[in-house]
């Protein structure tokens, strides 16, 4: 009689390939990427089928806008230090995410006003001007605004997270000080304002633009202006894009918590992004 315990079953194939084994709970991927808390983030309120998409979009967006913040502070960071290098490493890849950001309107830019109308009463006074990341955007790029500051008031975290960055001074503060430490004719009432007020043209400012520009062609500043550039004219387009989908989902009615919708719209979209960068260009 054989008292021996019977050998252990050899362990089955898919147990030993590891893309077919089991995870002892969750994967490393949704343990990573946060996946399966991601997509329990939508809740459409009506049966309307674009609202899904809508709902999607949107978060998405805020998604980018929280990568651009985090690029454009790194950028700001690394100009603070005068590491250009490091500046610009982050200035491509906020360029590369606002490109990503502008192509999220694809799921919802042929929304007709009756594809609109389905779901549209379903958020209320719910609005795109009340994102607070987008806020940390226009704030970087020095659309500061005391207002839509105090918009935040009733969220304590949001309201101090963005009235910190309401107090920094701005992504383009910080290249006008590296302009002026790197010898040029930033003045110093634009170096030394007070860096809660809007910017706004300045001819000092748009000289020393000029002097970049009509120096060397591969000079690193000249470099930095074109990617700065670029961030301006995406965001520009962003901001059009977003008028030209309101614009054909709901004309000219009133946007909702009592904007204006398309006006509104069409005087942010009208401020230029780092505005010497632009006028320089017919003085080179």
């Amino acid at each position: 009689m054989n008292d021996r315990a019977p050998a252990p079953a050899p362990p089955a194939a898919a147990d030993l390939d590891p893309l077919t084994r089991a995870f002892p709970g969750a994967s490393p991927y949704d343990r990573y990427v946060r996946a399966s808390t991601l997509n329990t983030l939508q809740h459409p309120l009506t049966e309307a089928p674009d609202e899904m998409g809508f709902l999607v979009t949107t978060q998405v967006m805020e998604l980018w806008f929280t990568l651009i913040v985090h690029e454009w502070r790194a950028a700001r960071t690394a100009l603070a230090k005068d590491d250009l290098h490091a500046a610009m490493d982050a200035l491509v890849r906020g360029r590369r995410a606002l490109t990503a950001l502008d192509a999220s309107w694809t799921p919802i830019a042929a929304l007709t006003p009756a594809q609109f109308n389905g779901f549209r009463a379903a958020f209320g006074q719910a609005s795109g001007f009340q994102s607070a990341m987008y806020r940390h955007m226009e704030f970087l790029l020095g659309d500061k605004s005391a207002q839509m500051l105090r918009l935040h008031q009733g969220d304590t975290a949001v309201h101090e997270a963005l009235g910190e960055a309401y107090r920094e001074p701005s992504l383009y503060d910080e290249v006008l000080h590296y302009l002026h430490r790197q010898g040029l004719p930033v003045p110093g009432h634009v170096r030394d304002r007070d860096v809660t007020i809007p910017h706004t043209s300045d001819p000092g400012v748009a000289e020393a633009w000029r002097q970049v520009y009509a120096g060397p062609r591969h000079h690193p500043l000249l470099a930095l202006g074109e990617l700065l550039t670029d961030t301006a004219e995406l965001v520009a387009r962003w901001r059009f894009d977003h008028v030209m989908v309101v614009r054909r989902a709901m004309g000219t009615k009133s946007g909702s918590a009592g904007s204006t919708g398309l006006a509104w719209l069409e005087e942010r979209a009208a401020r230029p992004v780092f505005p010497e960068l632009w006028e320089v260009r017919g003085a080179v």
